[in-house]
């Protein structure tokens, strides 16, 4: 099973490309470059799937509620963004979010759901703020609904990781490994 995880995780890694992520913004303004942004991103790919494998730890309501709260603040980030307002620390509190989600999935932290989904907010609000400060205002609508869906999407696909390796045999540690795996990746992000 860890051998099967582990490969998973490669194949995830390989098929990623960073540099992607961030498009010229000439060429932002449709859905399917929102879409494709948080697809092309390991940083955002690390971060949506830990939301929603930790969402799937705590279980109960927070398996709606936390990446709920993400996706809602991501997008109010976005529109603070549109509107001018800048944020100090987006880019290192974006590496901030894929180091510290990672280790609370590695810890399995399991905190209130209300506290939970505050934790995700206030990283949701910087993810947001850096879709909408590359974008500009050409085609913001489009760009941010595809960005919104892929976003939870991806939620999704953490929720379907943390349940699915919940009903195996020693899944509370897959999940710890990949929590753990999350965290050091995005050291290497902060620092590589």
């Amino acid at each position: 099973m860890i051998r099967r995880i582990t490969l998973a995780l490669a194949a995830l890694a390989a098929t990623t490309a960073p540099a992607f992520a961030h498009l010229n913004p000439e060429e932002h303004g449709s859905f399917m470059a929102g879409f494709s942004h948080p697809l092309f991103g390991l940083d955002h790919i690390l971060v949506m799937v830990a939301v929603g494998l930790w969402a799937a730890q705590i279980g109960g309501k927070a398996l709606w509620a936390v990446p709920t709260a993400f996706v809602a603040t991501m997008a109010l980030g976005f529109g603070v963004a549109l509107a001018g307002i800048g944020l100090p620390f987006v880019e290192p509190a974006i590496l901030a979010s894929v180091v510290a989600l990672g280790l609370l999935v590695a810890m399995a932290v399991k905190l209130d759901t209300v506290v939970s989904a505050a934790i995700v907010a206030v990283f949701a609000l910087f993810h947001g703020h850096a879709h909408g400060g590359e974008l500009g205002s050409a085609g913001a609508l489009s760009f941010g609904i595809g960005f919104v869906i892929a976003t939870a999407l991806l939620h999704g696909a953490g929720i379907g990781l943390g349940l699915g390796i919940a009903r195996l045999s020693g899944g509370a540690i897959a999940a710890r490994i990949i929590g753990g795996a999350t965290a050091l990746a995005g050291l290497a992000l902060a620092f590589g």
